[in-house]
């Protein structure tokens, strides 16, 4: 009795601090524009493409429509694709009637040290520098990201406006599929857990955090921190260049409705995999935190409907208090992805998934097969 008290209590304290005092981290509500800004610089967008063949028309197409006031072209670097990326890059483009405005490189190995995806980053921001070397931002999107027409004249306002070293969006993640449905919106919920916007967005704040299919950099900004080559060997690269640039200088984060994934995620094994491959990575290989976090995620996620379905008293309502707070928190993540609300409660069933999948990420560390994506092991590096 006195064990499930104290369980109790805790995962309501928990949820306490969670909802009043970490940064708002269940708000989904987009930040206003700024103002248009006097300057329109140009921008070269770099897409490191491995086998995106399904996507890249609409992403090289999208970014090659786009509103925008100053000159905006395209750099692909085709990661060694075997399914033809590059010609339906260029056939995009030409379809565009902007051929001009796509450079389509082909990649070469990746050297020691290096994971592919920064490799490719890396020889595509050196394109990028040969043919726009005034061009003051780099975006650093992926070939499954499709950007609406306003993208990046409002990218390029919110860093104008706030002098930022990087402005980042939050994708908004497919969602249609039954395992889409069951796991994304809990998938963007944990990321704002871990990576409160607000608190990513002050400047003496030290916590960092991007998202990588929709980066706008500052060019002199990351020449200051060394380029790419400062990032070679990281999986997470998105939260690594935002630690990085935050150093030097301020960044933004936030959510958005202008830019889209194309990805299809069609079962839960999928997203379990997506999750897999860099889970372990997060908590730095250690198992220690490993061990911390799976306790955290019990603590947090698990005990409260248990304690509430299965114990009586005091613990019984600690238990329904704190499911009840941890479900209003997803609310509005749901609601922001048009999904029932219905969901909220189910939330610990999601964390039991994505607690599966970061134990696997653990073992497939362990047996030499972490970070896989697309034929590559990197998570050794």
């Amino acid at each position: 009795m006195r064990v499930t008290w104290l369980l109790g209590a805790i995962s309501l304290a928990v949820w306490l601090v969670l909802w009043l005092r970490h940064g708002g981290f269940w708000r989904t509500a987009t930040s206003p524009l700024p103002a248009t800004p006097a300057d329109w610089s140009g921008i070269v967008a770099v897409i490191p493409a491995r086998n995106e063949a399904d996507g890249i028309a609409h992403a090289v197409g999208s970014l090659l429509a786009q509103d925008y006031k100053g000159p905006v072209s395209v750099v692909v670097v085709d990661d060694e694709s075997d399914d033809g990326t590059a010609d339906v890059a260029r056939r995009a483009a030409e379809g565009a009637k902007a051929g001009d405005r796509l450079t389509v490189i082909a990649g070469t190995p990746t050297p020691p040290g290096w994971t592919g995806k920064m490799w490719a980053v890396a020889q595509g921001v050196a394109k990028a520098a040969e043919i726009a070397p005034s061009a003051r931002y780099l975006l650093l999107t992926d070939g499954d990201i499709e950007h609406s027409s306003r993208n990046l004249a409002h990218l390029v306002a919110r860093a104008e406006a706030d002098a930022l070293d990087l402005t980042s969006l939050m994708v908004r993640l497919r969602c249609a599929s039954f395992a889409e449905t069951a796991l994304i919106p809990a998938f963007v919920f944990f990321f704002q857990m871990l990576y409160p916007f607000a608190r990513v967005n002050d400047p003496a704040d030290p916590a960092a955090a991007a998202a990588g299919g929709c980066m706008l950099v500052r060019r002199t900004a990351l020449e200051r921190i060394g380029g790419i080559a400062a990032i070679k060997g990281a999986l997470i690269d998105d939260c690594a260049l935002a630690a990085a640039m935050k150093r030097n200088g301020p960044i933004w984060l936030g959510l958005t409705n202008e830019a889209f994934s194309l990805r299809v995620y069609g079962d839960v094994g999928e997203i379990w995999r997506m999750v897999a491959r860099t889970a372990y990575t997060q908590l730095h290989r250690s198992p220690l935190l490993l061990l911390g976090t799976v306790l955290g995620l019990c603590i947090t996620f698990l005990a409260p409907p248990l304690l509430f379905l299965f114990d009586h008293g005091a613990p019984r309502v600690f238990g329904l208090l704190a499911w009840f707070i941890m479900a209003s928190c997803y609310v509005p993540m749901l609601r922001f992805y048009g999904r029932s609300i219905w969901w909220a409660p189910l939330l610990p069933i999601v964390a039991l998934v994505y607690l599966g999948a970061t134990l696997d990420s653990a073992l497939r560390h362990w047996r030499g097969k972490g970070g896989a994506w697309k034929g590559r092991f990197q998570a050794a590096q």
